[in-house]
């Protein structure tokens, strides 16, 4: 049973514990917060903004905090 176990961490270490998200910037809400429209369709969310990006940017949010710039892409979804 140990070895299970320990077959079952490894493969947890090697996975993100949280996802990096994208989104664009579409209000401030005060103190480095600010509300970010997600790309995927999965809502607004508030998250800390520490870079100061402006308001309409795309970025990246892992863990409620943005980390950084994203590029400014068009979103295609394919059915399979």
């Amino acid at each position: 049973m140990t070895s299970a176990i320990n077959l079952f961490l490894r493969f947890r270490a090697l996975q993100s514990e949280m996802p990096v998200l994208t989104g664009q910037i579409v209000s401030e809400v005060g103190d480095g917060v600010v509300r970010v429209q997600m790309t995927s369709g999965g809502g607004v969310l508030q998250a800390q903004n520490p870079t100061g990006l402006p308001v309409n940017t795309r970025v990246y949010v892992k863990g409620g905090a943005i980390t950084g710039e994203a590029p400014d892409l068009p979103v295609v979804r394919i059915e399979i």
